[in-house]
């Protein structure tokens, strides 16, 4: 669990998380709030790390497997002209990364399936890709845009790697919580719970 004094203003985010883009709509439409991450190739040191902990959410169709997904995601997976990015890119929301959270035991991963987009051969094939790095658990909570902000597409933001900075001027403020902080905080307990029982004890 982060400590919230030590985060960056909102007005100030220029980070951005790269994530599928079938899994971006599912957290702006409040249908997850799990991600599940070991770092691409060009991460920093080879394994995934929160640099930012308020960020853009950041669609991206490279490597998007509708084998991976569960049956009412897999055919939300469209292809691009380009076949890996738009020239432009929409922006509808961004995230607070209010836990992140390190397992290796595939009987954990096993139960958080009910609480993710993909299905169990995505998250098998996770844990087992670098098998001495644990898997991060990210609960996000999204805040979406009255009316997304479309960007131009840069090189930069391109390739195997989790986090980029934004070359845009993005209002997060007028944003709202896709959620509430009940029903938030009622989802984060039920995944804790399997993840780290502590914290839930804590809480």
């Amino acid at each position: 669990m982060f400590n919230l004094d030590q985060r960056s203003p909102v007005s100030s985010m220029t980070a951005a998380l790269k994530e599928w883009a079938v899994a971006v709509s599912a957290l702006t439409d409040g249908k997850t709030i799990v991600l599940l991450r070991k770092g691409g190739i060009r991460e920093q040191g080879g394994r995934f790390a929160v640099h930012q902990h308020r960020v853009w959410l950041y669609p991206t169709y490279e490597h998007q497997k509708p084998h991976l997904l569960k049956p009412e995601y897999a055919g939300q997976v469209s292809l691009v002209p380009s076949g890996w990015h738009p020239e432009t890119v929409v922006i509808s929301a961004w995230a607070e990364i209010t836990h992140a959270i390190e397992v290796s035991e595939a009987s954990i991963v096993e139960a958080l399936l009910p609480f993710h987009i993909w299905n169990a051969d995505f998250a098998s094939e996770r844990l087992k890709w670098k098998p001495r790095s644990p898997l991060s658990v990210l609960l996000l909570r999204a805040y979406r845009s009255p009316e997304p902000q479309a960007i131009s597409y840069q090189p930069e933001y391109g390739g195997c790697k989790s986090w980029i900075e934004l070359q845009a001027n993005l209002s997060p403020e007028v944003a709202k919580p896709v959620l509430s902080d009940a029903d938030y905080q009622r989802r984060v307990h039920q995944i804790t719970a399997i993840v780290a029982p502590d914290i839930t004890k804590e809480s």
